[in-house]
């Protein structure tokens, strides 16, 4: 019987490979897909919107968000003239409703305005004196980097019309020196101090590579504007003039606060602010 069987068993076998009928090896396991998460899952978190976020900076230093600024002219409308003498300008001829914002000497160096003109980013003109600067010149490196323009407002801060031509040179082209040497740009732009001049200033300030003098229209005390005009009021192209200062010349006020509320009158007017490099 047993032999029977072994027979029966290799017979089978023969058959099976003949036919090609033998057990298949079973494939390996795929292991199955991941989930693939849902759209709204797998996406990021959008991010504000440029306009949400500048509103929500704008709210959180209390003030209402300013107009966008239109795009800078295609051709600048203060240009100085190939040899031609240093324009001295006090506003700028466009018919936009926009104003430009200057900040000198730089006594005051308030970490919370740096990152006040960040978060806003509101551009400004710094006219910086190198004796008021001095102690600290590191401070003025994130606005520059902030893209705020530098310039120019002599070595000491004298009164110019007191000055010889050539200590008038000195003070402007001394500056113009330190200046690119610290913050890596020659200025263009030039404030004498307590707006004096004379046209030796004129004349220096040419010499030093100077494209033009700035004055202003409008001053920022400690909570008011003060006026040049009459009529009190902005007008489209305005200069205005304010300081680096804190609570000790603000009667208490800190640099953020008197800006803010500067921004708050220029708003106010329907006005927004312009880069001066753009126009000049």
């Amino acid at each position: 019987m047993k032999k029977q069987i072994a027979v029966w068993a290799a017979l089978t076998a023969v058959t099976l490979l003949m036919t090609g009928c033998t057990a298949e090896t079973p494939p390996p396991a795929v292991p199955p897909a991941p989930a693939t998460p849902s759209a709204a899952a797998a996406a990021p978190e959008p991010a504000a919107a440029p306009e949400a976020a500048r509103a929500a900076a704008y709210r959180k230093w209390g003030i209402e968000p300013l107009p966008t600024p239109p795009a800078p002219p295609a051709v600048k409308p203060v240009k100085r003239a190939p040899g031609g003498p240093v324009p001295v300008i006090s506003d700028i001829p466009t018919t936009d409703k926009v104003v430009f914002l200057t900040i000198d000497d730089g006594a005051e160096k308030d970490p919370e305005f740096t990152r006040m003109m960040d978060e806003l980013g509101v551009p400004f003109t710094m006219f910086l004196t190198d004796s008021v600067i001095s102690g600290d010149y590191g401070y003025f490196a994130p606005l520059v980097a902030q893209g705020h323009g530098v310039a120019n407002h002599t070595l000491t801060h004298p009164n110019l019309r007191t000055l010889s031509p050539e200590a008038q040179r000195r003070e402007i082209c001394g500056q113009q020196e330190k200046l690119r040497k610290r913050y890596g740009t020659t200025p263009r732009l030039f404030r004498p101090p307590y707006g004096n001049w004379n046209e030796a200033t004129r004349t220096a300030a040419g010499s030093c590579g100077v494209d033009a003098i700035v004055l202003w229209r409008e001053s920022m005390q400690i909570k008011n504007m003060q006026y040049q005009r009459g009529d009190r009021k902005l007008h489209p192209g305005d200069i205005v003039l304010a300081h680096f200062r804190g609570p000790a010349e603000l009667k208490g006020r800190t640099m953020t606060e008197m800006t803010a509320t500067m921004l708050r009158k220029i708003q106010e007017q329907g006005f927004t602010v312009a880069r001066l490099e753009d126009y000049v």
